[in-house]
Order: structure tokens, then sequence, then C-alpha cells
């Protein structure tokens, strides 16, 4: 299918942007006959957003036990309930995830979940781009290590076979402190066996430093690197108490991080990642928005601005984090991060495109479009969105959406009914 966008902004200038297949074909003085066309006047091209790190079915427990102590949050009212999830609440809470992700111009988000199979299953039947990794758990026990290391392998070869191309399955060893370092190693030596993501939570608190430092003798990332475990397709999730030799040691190993500030403040996990340092380092650093049980949205727009006010808050410096590298961080920055052609608006990039409806007062008058898009705009201020080809919403509109939101609710309601009866 060919789609035409016609007399749109990119890049400042007035221009025509084709996409034949899932790949964008032409920009500018495109005559092509085409399918389908957008009329582009009054908004401008960016490419799709990316959220590197988020537990998407999490979307069911919106605004469920809020504003509580940690530990308290995560012992007495997540963890019980995720307990109840089913594969049924998972699929319709990771729709409810993708159509929120493309009402607020997402076209590509890792996951990192239980029930993973009804997840993907849901990313296929909204049409959004996905990473999928299965949480991978097993506090040292062995016989659950084997058991998560068979499923992982015959997940993977599973979702090759099912699924398309936008859904691709990663491994998801939760942290250092719940996985064991047989199967971590195991998992970082599957993974480039088979050429998978790796998804992982990295550093999030001090304690997870404490205990490691108490435990192993080293920092977090000295042991990964220690066992072998880094390398360019590791993503991890966080990185906010590293010290400059962990950034330095990331950095050797191109490894990645995914920054979700929202999620950080709210937890009060007690500093922030430092982007300069990582950068500094050669470090890619992602945007995520992590789960809406710790965030409550995932809009990545809200992410943009928090990831840049965090920096400055937090380092005192009117400079850190400017505008135009927290779109590129999640635009390019995940795209890289992931291993995705994607991030950019080019010939041949895939046709990953959201289109941002410019006539909006939060966008008024326009002196900066980075400023503005990460400054002032917000989810609502994304008119249409095209992933793989496809236009997944028109002025706003995605198709079944009515449906979804009933679904969502009656599992969420459900959901909680169980969680009270435990």
């Amino acid at each position: 299918m060919k789609i035409l966008i016609r007399d749109v902004l990119l890049d400042g200038k007035r221009t025509n942007i084709l996409t034949e297949g899932d790949r964008i074909a032409g920009i500018g003085g495109v005559n092509d006959r085409t399918d389908a066309v957008i009329d582009g006047r009054g908004k401008a091209a960016i490419p799709g957003l990316v959220n590197a790190h988020t537990h998407a079915a999490m979307s069911l427990m919106r605004g469920y036990a809020d504003d509580l102590p940690l530990g308290e949050w995560l012992s007495n009212h997540i963890w019980p309930l995720e307990a109840k999830l089913t594969p049924d609440d998972v699929y319709w809470g990771t729709k409810l995830a993708c159509l929120e992700m493309i009402k607020s111009g997402t076209t590509c988000f890792s996951d990192m979940y239980w029930h993973i199979e009804s997840a993907c299953r849901a990313v296929e039947d909204t049409g959004i781009r996905g990473f999928m990794s299965p949480v991978f758990i097993d506090q040292g026990d062995s016989g659950k290590a084997e058991e998560h290391m068979k499923e992982n392998t015959r997940l993977a070869g599973k979702a090759g076979k099912k699924f398309g191309g936008r859904v691709k399955l990663a491994l998801g060893p939760h942290a250092i402190y719940t996985v064991s370092e047989e199967s971590l190693r195991w998992a970082k030596e599957h993974a480039d066996k088979e050429k998978l993501l790796v998804h992982i939570h990295l550093s999030e608190t001090e304690g997870e430093v404490e205990d490691c430092l108490k435990e192993k003798g080293v920092r977090p990332v000295e042991y990964l690197e220690k066992i072998g475990f880094l390398g360019p397709n590791v993503v991890c999730a966080h990185c906010v108490w590293l010290d400059q030799r962990e950034m330095r040691i990331l950095g050797k190993n191109n490894a990645n991080a995914a920054y979700c500030p929202t999620s950080n403040m709210k937890l009060s996990v007690g500093s922030a990642l430092d982007y300069d340092g990582l950068r500094r380092e050669g470090v890619t650093v992602a945007l995520g928005t992590d789960g809406c049980a710790s965030n409550n949205n995932l809009d990545m727009f809200e992410a943009m601005k928090f990831a840049s006010l965090l920096q400055k808050f937090h380092w005192k410096s009117q400079t850190a984090l400017p505008a135009r590298e927290a779109l590129m961080m999640a635009t390019e920055g995940g795209a890289k991060a992931l291993g995705l052609k994607a991030g950019s608006i080019r010939e041949g990039m895939l046709a990953d495109i959201a289109l941002i409806n410019l006539k909006k007062p939060e966008l008024t008058p326009n002196h900066s479009l980075a400023s503005d898009l990460v400054y002032a705009a917000n989810g609502s201020c994304v008119d249409s969105l095209i992933c793989d080809g496809r236009v997944l919403m028109e002025k706003g509109r995605v198709e079944g959406e009515e449906k979804i939101l009933e679904k969502a609710m009656e599992a969420s309601k459900n959901l909680a009914c169980r969680g009270n009866q435990a």
C-alpha cells in the first residue's frame, strides 16, 4: 500500500512524504499514484515515538494503589494482584495500553510482563510495534530457572513463526536480585545466539546497589560485566544509581539505558539518571514510561517533559537535557537502543510517523516546534499515526477503540474483585 502525506511540515519545511509497504519511499516532489492521501496542512510530521520500558498490561492497575510506601505498594498490593492475572486480563490490558500509545503518538514499545503470548496477540491485533519480554524470575531456584529457559526458547521460536515482523520476542531477566547468575549468563548467551534483545531492570534503587555490594562485593554494573552479561543488545531500565565507573563500563560494552523519569519521581527512588555522564561515555539513552501502576499513563510527551525538567532540577542546571535532545531520546535514541531502523523520517526508514495537529492552543504561536513538543504538548496533540506503513489513527480516531475501553474496564473490575477476595 502507498500512502501520501501531502503538504506537511517536516524539519521546518512544507513537503510531501510517501510511504510504500513498511518503508518511507520518498520525500519532496512525489508524483506516484497512491492508495491513500492524508492532508498534512496544519500538521507537522515527526517520527513515531519509542517507549523503551513499560509493563503494558499494568494499564488495568492504573490508580489501583497510589501514594503508598514502595515496600507496602509492591508486597501488599501490586504483586498479590499480579498473581491473579489471567491471559485474558493481559490481552485486554495490553490492548488498552496499545490504544493509549497509538492515541499519543507511540509506534513502538519494549515490554516486560506475564502471559506474554496474550500480550503479543494484543500487539499484533492493534497494529503497533512491540518487543515483548516474558518476565524471568527464578530467585535462585534451579527448577524455576530451567522452566523459564525452556519457555523462553519455545516462545522465541513460536513468535517468529506466528506473529508478523512488528512483534518480536525479547528476553526479560527481571533484575540482578531476582535472577540467579547462571540464568543471567544463559539469557545473554541465548540472546546472542538467537539475535534477541535483553531487557533488564538495573540500579533503580539505592538498596539494590547496597545489597549487591554486600553480597557480591561489587556494584551492579560491575557484576554484570564480570559475568559477561553486557552488550549492544542489552537495554537497562532506570540506571538511577550508577557511579562514573559503571557509566564507563556501560559505554565500553555499548549497552543501552532506558530513562523512566515519571516512575522514578513517583516511586521516590532518591536520585536521577545522569544523562550527561552516560552520554559522555557513549551510552545510548532511550526514554520509557514504566507501567501505569507507577506512572500512571503512557504519554511519551509527558515523559519527555519530565525527563528534561528532572535533569534540570536534580543537577541544578537550566541547560541540562535541552528539548531537542529529549525529543531525540524518545525517537532516535529509543530506535537505536532497540536495534530498529526507525526514529527519523528519511527514505528507507520504517514508515512509523506521527502527525501533530499544530492548530492547538498549547502549540501556538510555535516559535520552536521541538520546545513546544517537549514542554507544551501532550498526547492529545497527535492527529494521525502510521505504523509499519498502515494508518492506525486518523483525525484522532482509532478503529474499535470503544470496544477496547469496554473490555478493559470489565477486565480491570474483575481483576480487582479477585484481588479483594485474596
